[in-house]
């Protein structure tokens, strides 16, 4: 056989030899990486995903949450208008009763300083009366006259109190 032929089957067989062994290397080394790779990829997506889900679900439970703070906000606030309409009604209410009473008290004290106002001046004009009377009848009295005054009285007042 030929050096030549030899050499040429040798560099074919190194070649194939070489492909033979850059596969099972690829196969054994860089493959399994590339998998694992793949495999670390696919579980950091799956993870995200899931943390993905559960924050949405988060997201919605916050919205529903928010959702029921605002009702019950509106809710305390239709409470508290409806709350201070009636204790304005209630304040109204008691501040026109007693604006009533006030009133009416002012009204009998009115009446009785009217009624204390007439009796004071009828004692009033009573007295300068009688003591009118009095000078009228000491200038113009005479005995006789008050004599006969005090007997016709005391006719009066026995006849008043025989009756």
């Amino acid at each position: 056989m030929n050096y030549e032929a030899i050499a040429q089957y040798s560099e074919v067989i190194g070649g194939f030899a070489f492909l033979v062994v850059a596969i099972l290397l690829f196969r054994k080394f860089v493959l399994p990486a590339v998998r694992a790779g793949e495999v670390a990829r696919n579980s950091d997506l799956v993870n995200t995903e899931h943390r993905r889900e559960e924050l949405r679900e988060h997201v919605a439970a916050a919205r529903a949450e928010v959702e029921s703070a605002d009702r019950d906000a509106l809710a305390i606030a239709a409470r508290a208008e409806t709350d201070a309409r009636h204790e304005h009604g209630s304040i109204v209410a008691a501040a026109r009763a007693e604006g009533l009473r006030l009133v009416q008290n002012a009204r009998g004290e009115l009446e009785r300083g009217r009624i204390a106002g007439r009796d004071k001046l009828r004692i009033d004009f009573i007295e300068r009366a009688l003591n009118r009377a009095r000078e009228l009848a000491a200038d113009q009295l005479t005995d006789a006259a008050n004599a006969q005054l005090v007997a016709k009285t005391v006719d009066d007042l026995t006849i008043g109190t025989g009756a």
